[in-house]
């Protein structure tokens, strides 16, 4: 059973900064893209960025690029996202996800407010 743990999450300032953390328990971590995704209330779960095997490529929704940073260590099996200059809007939970299977983890809240 593969598991996916977010952490990182928090409150914090309009520009200011928070990094997120997913490890993942799976053999074949190295294996797989992995995206993060973020449901604010009462809307859609919406795609924020996506890495490639071994890190090469990356991809970002228009709204994120250039505040924040997707990265992954396959020794850790870990991805991270780092985000930058934070926005009011930003505030949702955030997701991270194994592309092509159904595995999710929890979830970790990310509140931009003053």
């Amino acid at each position: 059973q593969v598991q996916l743990v977010e952490s990182g999450g928090g409150l914090v300032q309009p520009g200011g900064s928070l990094r997120l953390t997913c490890a993942v328990s799976s053999d074949t971590f190295s294996d797989h893209y992995m995206d993060w995704y973020r449901q604010a209330p009462g809307k859609e779960r919406e795609y924020v960025a996506r890495i490639s095997t071994s890190g090469s490529q990356t991809w970002y929704i228009d709204s994120v690029k250039g505040r924040f940073t997707i990265s992954r260590d396959d020794g850790k099996n870990t991805v991270y996202l780092q985000m930058n200059n934070l926005k009011p809007e930003d505030s949702a939970v955030y997701y991270c996800h194994q592309p092509g299977t159904t595995y999710w983890g929890q979830g970790t809240q990310v509140t931009v407010s003053s």
